[in-house]
């Protein structure tokens, strides 16, 4: 399988198997995504184990990505809530005296204090943005809201804000629980909801340094650009994240639905720009939770996510809850496939380079190198993924077999956009190069004779500052 875009499948309880998880794999999975909003520990623990074996057994690198449920706000009701256009209805929350059922309708969320931090004119959204509220005024214990679209609340919904600055802890105390769990499990990559800020994306890692214990070997973080307050510091969210995701249903309730397409781009575009592999995310093929096709339009959105270059789309409820995950696998697979052979997928941007940053000038010249040569694939050396990272961001059309001796970075690499990542256990890097070189010549992706970039590094820097670039008959 040739494709460069990368799959992150959603697990549930429809792809539990070791059975099912092995199609998936052979269908085009590269990253196994777990959400800690459901299922427990036991069920986690078993699917991270098995999908470990399979990677090792089916000699690929698969990553685990746990994504943690983050400070999400619901409704608290003790039966439901009809509201019609028009009304008004009373806001408070878990902490504030309840209001007095004489006095209308109300309904409670469950953070403490929160109403403190909602002003008069927020809009408060709920299920999905299905129902909408507006702050007309605030009294004491409660905020008098105005509906705007009615509905029937339900208990333990929902709700966005998008306007109001809240003071919401960015890890919640479930968070905490589950951040130990999956740093026992080993995780790849640690996803992180509902982000704001930067700082945000420090707290987590500061953390997940103080329960390791070390400064290295550490998760990457994943931020999730969902609220309408991270829009607003999206570069400063890029420039602390190891990597992005475009999660597109909250934030297509937090910002205008309309303007979630062009906003994707924005996000895309400057991931790449920072050498941040970003995810695509959110309903790609949701109509494949019921039925063994996609609509057009779930194709054209596939589609389009690869020809802006994103390095994984990623499928939620397809295949975790739906009636063909694996279908849903092979169909994303078929979609990117067909893509990447077009020429809509050409690469039309890259890096832009400091000219006095000879690091950067090394890894330009030798994917020019392979643009410009009879050469058949690039082959480099990385030990922290970072070089790997660097030649993928110019989305060479040549094959990027990458060899490294970390077992963390080869697991991280199943993310990076075009990479096909080597493990060994060799620890001289030049050993390591002819060891994939071998491997490679034995899966048929080279054979004697061929002609390939060679990218040797070093074994000294943490930064992977090259030596030499050449080309090496193999």
């Amino acid at each position: 399988m040739l494709k460069q875009t990368k799959i992150v499948a959603t697990l549930g309880l429809v792809s539990d198997t070791k059975e099912t998880l092995r199609a998936m794999i052979e269908n085009g999975m590269n990253v196994a995504r777990l959400n800690f909003s459901h299922g427990s520990y036991e069920w986690h623990g078993n699917v991270i184990k098995i999908v470990r074996e399979l990677a090792q057994e089916m000699n690929v690198s698969v990553g685990i990505l746990a994504d943690l449920q983050g400070p999400r706000i619901r409704t608290t009701v003790d039966v439901p809530v009809e509201m019609k256009k028009g009304e008004i209805i009373f806001v408070s929350d878990i902490a504030k005296q309840p209001v007095d059922q004489q006095v209308g309708k109300k309904i409670l969320l469950d953070v403490e204090n929160i109403i403190d931090d909602i002003e008069i004119g927020n809009e408060i959204l709920i299920e999905d943005g299905l129902m909408k509220v507006v702050v007309k005024e605030k009294s004491e214990g409660s905020l008098v809201c105005e509906v705007i679209d009615g509905g029937t609340v339900k208990n333990h919904k929902g709700v966005n804000i998008p306007d109001a600055k809240l003071k919401i802890a960015a890890i919640t105390e479930k968070d905490e629980r589950d951040l130990a769990f999956v740093l026992k499990e080993e995780v790849d990559f640690v996803a992180m909801s509902f982000v704001s800020s930067g700082e945000n994306i420090e707290e987590l890692r500061n953390r997940i340094k103080t329960i390791l214990g070390r400064e290295d070997s550490l998760p990457q973080i994943i931020a999730k650009i969902e609220r309408k307050e991270a829009i607003r510091n999206l570069d400063d969210i890029i420039s602390h994240a190891d990597a992005v995701m475009v999660a597109r249903g909250d934030l297509g309730i937090e910002i205008e639905g309309t303007k979630v397409a062009v906003l994707q781009k924005e996000i895309v575009r400057k991931s790449l720009q920072k050498m941040k592999p970003v995810i695509v995310a959110t309903q790609m093929l949701d109509s494949m939770i019921v039925n063994p096709r996609p609509t057009r339009a779930e194709i054209s959105d596939v589609t389009n996510a690869v020809v802006d270059h994103a390095d994984a789309v990623m499928l939620s409820g397809e295949s975790a809850g739906g009636k063909y995950p694996v279908e849903s696998v092979r169909t994303m697979r078929e979609i990117i496939g067909h893509t990447e052979a077009s020429p809509f997928d050409d690469v039309t941007h890259l890096l832009k380079l400091d000219s006095s940053d000879d690091f950067k000038n090394l890894v330009k010249s030798a994917f020019d190198l392979a643009k410009n040569s009879d050469s058949s694939a690039i082959v480099l050396t990385s030990v922290s993924g970072f070089t790997a990272r660097m030649m993928s961001h110019f989305r060479s059309a040549k094959p990027l077999f990458v060899a490294t001796n970390n077992l963390k970075t080869y697991h991280q690499l199943s993310l990076v956009w075009g990479a096909k990542p080597y493990y060994t256990q060799e620890k001289e890097l030049s050993k390591v190069l002819e060891e994939m070189i071998n491997y490679r010549k034995t899966t048929g992706a080279l054979k004697d004779g061929d002609k390939v970039i060679a990218i040797f590094g070093s074994n000294k820097d943490s930064k992977e500052k090259m030596q030499m670039v050449g080309v090496k008959t193999v």
